[in-house]
């Protein structure tokens, strides 16, 4: 999770310097972040998507589309970065977090747990921010671990306010499409023993320079949404 501070902070001062969006879609069951069906930008980035760093020369980032699934794919080899959409809106509204994804390839030796070893195929988080943003935004991560166990949850060894659970653990899963759901308004009181902030934006990341490795992983329709999916009309 090397320089993820910094994306971090970078994000929620992007968002704070322009005009801070509250998405018309708030008012309605579902907040959608994206679908990856709308193209890239000239330097083949998502649409309304930032990248804060240049990526290795074999590191990738790319749409596609598995049957009716479009999807956005990141690849890195012993590299870290990350992929950002910043809007806010209150959590407690729409506490819920969905999301498709598939790890093709996890770093090897790669454990959550420990400093020298923390890397991940699939993070995903939520931010956060608190003035002075660039040090005390806040952030919900998930992630698909190669080691540490499905359900462990701890504070990342890079930065000290960023929380995550580990939701896939191993490559037993390796292929397969999952579909996750989390309440974030009620993982950001139990984590952080606080009531949350608006959010600020959501980070994709990736990172497997600790083990000098390489990951795979595909992420498909992120949203937010006031109540369990199965419970939406």
């Amino acid at each position: 999770m090397v320089n993820i501070r910094a994306m971090i902070g970078l994000t929620i001062l992007i968002f704070f310097g322009g005009t801070g969006v509250l998405p018309a879609e708030e008012k309605t069951d579902i907040f959608v972040v994206d679908r990856f069906s709308s193209g890239v930008d000239e330097k083949g980035i998502p649409k309304g998507w930032y990248q804060e760093k240049e990526l290795g020369p074999q590191s990738k980032i790319a749409l596609g589309k598995e049957k009716d699934l479009p999807f956005v794919q990141l690849l890195s080899v012993n590299d870290a970065f990350g992929i950002k959409k910043e809007f806010s809106f209150h959590i407690r509204k729409h506490p819920y977090l969905t999301w498709k994804w598939k790890a093709s390839r996890l770093p090897k030796g790669g454990d959550v747990r420990k400093r020298e070893t923390d890397d991940q195929a699939g993070q995903i988080y939520v931010l956060f921010p608190r003035f002075p943003a660039m040090i005390n935004t806040r952030s919900m991560g998930y992630i698909w671990d190669a080691a540490a166990p499905a359900g462990t949850a701890g504070t990342s060894t890079a930065y000290s306010k960023m929380k995550y659970v580990v939701l896939q653990s191993g490559s037993d899963e390796l292929g397969q499409w999952i579909r996750e759901t989390r309440n974030v308004y009620e993982d950001y009181k139990k984590y952080f023993q606080e009531n949350p902030p608006e959010v600020g934006g959501v980070l994709l990341y990736i990172n497997t320079q600790h083990t000098q490795s390489s990951a795979e992983i595909f992420y498909g329709d992120i949203f937010f949404s006031t109540r369990p999916p199965k419970d939406l009309k």
